[in-house]
């Protein structure tokens, strides 16, 4: 008998991650799975990893059969593990979740629970009122101010936190903005922003964020400004110049839909 299809899918991009990732995958399951009874599906993308995150994986995919491993090759990246894994989905809410434990898996559940609601995707944001945020480095806290404000201001919107990874998502907003192109952090953006230009109902919520306690983020700064720069170009041109398509093709999406289910 075919088990049935999951409910949530989180995507977890994984790159020496092994003294995290093994509390991480508990804390989720323990909370989704054996506390809420989601039918959850924990996809880890294990992005060249030289260190025990795989067997840190395998040891609670003997605990959870819903933990799955996905092996990457090179060339390594963020938004690689982060498409690779979104190839392997099937839930029908996906999240995308940091392996470092910066996330906290009761938010994780309050956006699975805000989609169902009736919102399409749920934003996460660190600065908002109820948002609790520690050990944030001050440099990045000035440059992530910077950045998205000026996002703010370019694509008319009030949501203040959109370079942040952890965010959920319908899997048809997936399908319909996607195939994403971005190779590195900066598909937060673009996966984000597509989703704003395309019109969908966006809920945005304050999380708890922790800044990681073992081993150095990935994410480089001075490396990411070129990429960062250009997928919000790319964006801010179709939000200007080609909006009306995104939103008819959106339109179209869900007609289809209708139309199948009529029948």
């Amino acid at each position: 008998m075919n088990e049935p299809r999951p409910q949530l899918t989180l995507v977890l991009p994984a790159h020496n991650e092994a003294a995290n990732i093994g509390p991480c995958i508990d804390d989720l399951m323990e909370c989704l799975v054996d506390r809420h009874q989601i039918r959850t599906e924990l996809i880890v993308v294990n992005d060249n990893s030289q260190d025990a995150t795989e067997a840190e994986v395998l040891n609670r995919a003997a605990r959870w059969p819903g933990v799955r491993l996905i092996r990457r090759t090179l060339p390594a990246g963020f938004g690689r593990a982060v498409r690779t894994g979104l190839n392997y989905a099937q839930g029908d809410v996906v999240i995308i979740y940091m392996a470092d434990r910066s996330d906290h898996p009761e938010d994780a559940l309050m956006y699975y629970q805000t989609i169902q609601s009736g919102y399409d995707c749920v934003f996460g944001s660190r600065f908002i009122a109820g948002a609790h945020v520690n050990r944030y480095p001050r440099v990045k806290l000035v440059v992530n101010r910077i950045v998205n404000n000026t996002i703010r201001w370019m694509f008319w919107t009030d949501l203040n936190d959109l370079t942040n990874a952890f965010k959920a998502y319908r899997r048809e907003v997936i399908t319909t903005c996607g195939p994403y192109k971005s190779c590195h952090f900066n598909i937060t953006l673009e996966m984000s922003l597509s989703a704003l230009i395309g019109g969908y109902r966006i809920a945005e919520v304050p999380i708890r964020w922790e800044g990681r306690t073992w081993g150095a983020t990935n994410l480089r700064m001075g490396q990411m400004g070129r990429r960062y720069l250009c997928t919000l170009l790319m964006l801010f041109f179709q939000r200007v110049l080609m909006s009306d398509d995104v939103r008819s093709e959106r339109s179209a999406e869900v007609a289809s839909g209708e139309e199948i289910f009529r029948q």
